[in-house]
């Protein structure tokens, strides 16, 4: 740097003289979300997505990578490695902005495994690969706390074979590195404390007899506030809902996410079937009633997504996958599901949802062979569903 990126030559295919360059027989491209851009569409893996809505929310994610994480990450990190000039004020701004946007990505994060979609996409990787060196060096355990859904999502990108190849072992770092001091700053000595003249004391005065303290009046309340009180809706107690009464499971429907999210799906799937507590929980399927009806994939993705989002108070007690497939011949489209639920019959927060009417539902026998065959490929998204071709998948957790 400083040098071979100055040259005329250099110069003629990125005239800032900046890094990275990436070299195509059709000519030269620079600015890194521009090449991540073209490689990404060069792939045959889908990493913008799997329709329109789903490739602008990654163009999103990248913008929001280069205008709210590059500018502050740099700023921090500069006068760590010595090519800016440390200024206290600039670089506590940056911690808070960076602050802020671990919070955001850490909202977001709550209820994904991904930014976009079920599976890695462009945002993860140029989000993740902006965040790698302030994990390294200034993210400290301290720092990192409060932002588990992010540390939980940047360990399932860090320990995936592409990434691995590129960052190898990572760690993760234990102390804020700060910036060197420059030279020749020396410390402000200390101001000695002056001691102040001892007042002299004075005599004790008699007591004066202690007012009685008169105790404010309340204030009345607004008409409109009492009436707020009158409709205010009594809270939930906790522990009413009845899967909490069920006798307790050794099955840890979190660390099966985990296993999910974090591994192969021939490597979780044995974990599932190992681990299963089946006297404390079930697997039910479920099928799409009107296939006939779905004519068009982003259609049926649609409707699939508003079914998913309107089952929060489910994910405390159930785990789900959906796959869209493709009837071959028809061009229409079947739904079909596997629900992992806490008991052994459908929860209420699954049957007071309008959209479960729109499916059959049968228990799985997890003792039948082709029950459990038909979980796995459910689960994993198979390239054949109960013989039908996979298009799509969203998965409920």
């Amino acid at each position: 740097m400083g040098v071979d990126n100055k040259t005329p030559e250099f110069l003629a295919k990125n005239p800032l003289g900046k890094v990275p360059v990436l070299e195509t027989d059709e000519g030269s491209i620079y600015e890194s979300n521009a090449i991540a851009r073209h490689l990404a569409r060069a792939g045959w893996t889908p990493l913008f997505g799997s329709n329109d809505y789903e490739e602008a929310l990654v163009n999103q994610w990248l913008d929001f990578s280069s205008g709210e994480i590059e500018l502050p990450a740099s700023v921090w990190l500069g006068p760590i490695f010595g090519y800016l000039e440390f200024n206290a004020e600039a670089t506590n701004l940056a911690k808070g902005d960076i602050r802020k946007v671990l919070t955001i990505l850490n909202e977001h994060l709550a209820t994904r495994t991904f930014l976009v979609g079920e599976r890695i996409s462009l945002a993860d990787i140029v989000i993740g690969s902006t965040l790698t060196m302030l994990f390294t060096h200034v993210l400290d355990t301290g720092f990192r706390k409060p932002f588990t859904h992010v540390v939980r999502w940047f360990t399932t990108l860090i320990n995936q074979p592409n990434f691995k190849e590129v960052i190898g072992e990572f760690t993760f770092a234990t102390k804020m590195a700060a910036a060197a001091k420059p030279e020749g700053a020396a410390e402000q000595p200390k101001q000695q404390k002056k001691e102040k003249p001892k007042a002299e004391k004075k005599p004790e005065a008699e007591a004066a007899p202690a007012e009685k303290k008169q105790s404010k009046p309340k204030k009345k309340k607004d008409d409109d506030e009492e009436e707020e009180d009158e409709f205010k809706e009594p809270e939930e107690p906790k522990g009413s809902n009845p899967l909490d009464q069920l006798p307790p499971t050794p099955f840890v429907l979190d660390e099966w996410k985990r296993q999910y999210s974090n591994n192969d799906g021939a490597v979780s799937i044995k974990w599932f079937f190992e681990n299963l507590d089946k006297q404390g929980w079930s697997v039910y399927f479920c099928d799409f009633k009107y296939p006939e009806e779905q004519t068009a994939l982003y259609k049926t993705c649609n409707l699939v997504g508003g079914f998913l989002q309107r089952l929060d108070k489910l994910r405390k007690y159930g785990f789900g996958s959906i796959n869209i497939l493709e009837i071959e011949g028809k061009g229409n489209f079947d739904i079909q599901g596997a629900w992992l639920f806490r008991g052994q019959d459908i929860p209420a927060e699954m049957t007071t949802c309008d959209d479960s009417e729109l499916y059959t539902w049968r228990k799985a026998d997890l003792d039948n062979e082709e029950d459990k065959t038909k979980i796995t490929e459910i689960f994993n998204w198979e390239p054949k569903v109960a013989g039908k071709k996979f298009a799509q998948g969203k998965v409920f957790k």
